[in-house]
């Protein structure tokens, strides 16, 4: 029997829009108000560690995805070096997790664009409409990626401009301000601010879809990345510019409070136009990866054999995203998710520790960064782990357990 195969349709540019679909979306507009709360000014500092902890996993993330150049993102390269149980580990973290992240970020969407009370009915469209992009084709998700991206930053620096022509000198910016939220806060903010940005498993997970991806899957990988920590950064800094820290923690929306010192009458609804498209981003980018992890997966048999089937003319795997889309609906209308989801952080963290070590193994021709990013990388997802709340701890422990108890019984049966 032929094994199920996808079609290479994106170049560097598409790869590099969808992982900043990702990486910049709902949460450049909101992740700020709680890293000021655990950190004031030291959220600075909190971004500098999650760039550095980011950075070891993504050129984890880029060798690898050099090395085997197929669907699935740490799922399979986990299985290809480790061995299949580390892959599986990762995998099912991503799916399970990513799924209820879908279904938060449709909801976030929703907060913005729809009017009160029509929140959900606005989210399950959301995903049905993102889900109906995916299976026309993958560049039809590169094109919307694309456009959601380009308003997404135009936003941004329509609500930065606003912000800093009402800011003042910083006064907070002093090394005092920058350790007063401690140690421990300032690992908090980083761990928060670690999971706003880090989307560029994104791109890994669509190497089969992806053109000459031994030189294209690195590059966009780091293009992406370093991207968007140059949005994060300027974001940063004017927020904390025009509202101080205390004023940042106290906000809803912190973008839109500082945009709004200019006195820009608009900038408000450009800035909710922004959040709202950046929520759509990421829920696009973060269907298309889930569903061809389960693709892989299921190529595996990891999880149900029916989820492996490509359209004979999108060249999609259709089964798949179809049944991630049906999934995220079920959570949109039946359970609240936005402050539910720790166990989602915990998987992310598990993911790409599995991909650290599994970066740290290659040898050879196989290895385009030094070993001692992977040690940083995996080093600071252990670190960032034990700074979650321990509801998220236990939450991410008890699923990965659920999966473990999946596996070894169907492969009990299969014995």
């Amino acid at each position: 029997m032929t094994t199920p195969s996808l079609q290479r349709r994106l170049g560097l540019g598409d790869a590099v829009f969808i992982g900043l679909g990702s990486m910049v979306g709902a949460g450049v507009f909101a992740v700020w108000a709680p890293a000021a709360d655990a950190a004031g000014t030291g959220l600075l500092v909190g971004l500098a560690i999650a760039a550095v902890v980011a950075f070891g996993n993504a050129t984890s993330s880029a060798q690898l995805a050099a090395a085997h150049p197929t669907s699935g993102g740490t799922y399979a390269y986990g299985r290809a070096e480790l061995g299949p149980w580390w892959g599986f580990i990762a995998g099912w973290g991503f799916v399970v997790g990513k799924t209820a992240s879908c279904a938060a970020m449709a909801l976030t969407f929703a907060a913005y664009a729809a009017p009160a009370g029509w929140e959900r009915p606005v989210a399950i469209g959301a995903v049905v409409a993102l889900t109906a992009v995916n299976w026309f084709g993958v560049t039809r998700t590169a094109g919307a990626a694309r456009v959601i991206v380009v308003i997404t930053l135009g936003a941004l620096a329509a609500a930065v401009t606003a912000a800093f022509s009402a800011g003042d000198a910083p006064e907070w910016f002093t090394a005092d301000e920058l350790w007063a939220g401690g140690g421990y806060g300032i690992l908090q903010s980083a761990g928060l601010l670690f999971f706003a940005f880090a989307g560029y498993a994104r791109i890994a997970t669509m190497g089969e879809e992806v053109r000459d991806p031994r030189r294209v899957i690195p590059r966009a990988i780091v293009i992406a990345f370093v991207l968007a920590l140059a949005v994060y950064a300027v974001v940063a800094v004017a927020v904390l510019g025009t509202l101080g820290p205390a004023g940042v923690a106290a906000s809803g929306q912190p973008v839109a409070d500082a945009a709004a010192h200019s006195g820009w009458a608009w900038i408000g609804v450009v800035v909710r136009v922004g959040a709202a498209a950046g929520s759509l981003g990421a829920l696009l980018a973060l269907i298309a990866g889930v569903s061809r992890t389960a693709f892989a997966m299921s190529r595996e048999r990891d999880l149900p054999g029916f989820l492996d089937r490509v359209h004979p003319r999108w060249h999609v795997p259709h089964r798949a995203e179809l049944t991630a889309g049906a999934l995220v609906v079920v959570l949109v209308a039946l359970v609240d998710l936005r402050g539910a989801i720790g166990f989602s952080s915990f998987g992310v963290l598990l993911y790409y520790f599995v991909a650290n070590v599994a970066a740290f193994r290659q040898r050879g021709a196989a290895r385009r960064y030094p070993a001692v990013l992977q040690i940083v990388g995996g080093i600071g997802c252990l670190v960032l782990a034990v700074t979650l709340p321990w509801p998220s701890v236990v939450a991410g422990i008890a699923v990965a357990a659920v999966g473990v108890a999946y596996r070894a019984i169907r492969l009990s049966r299969a014995a």
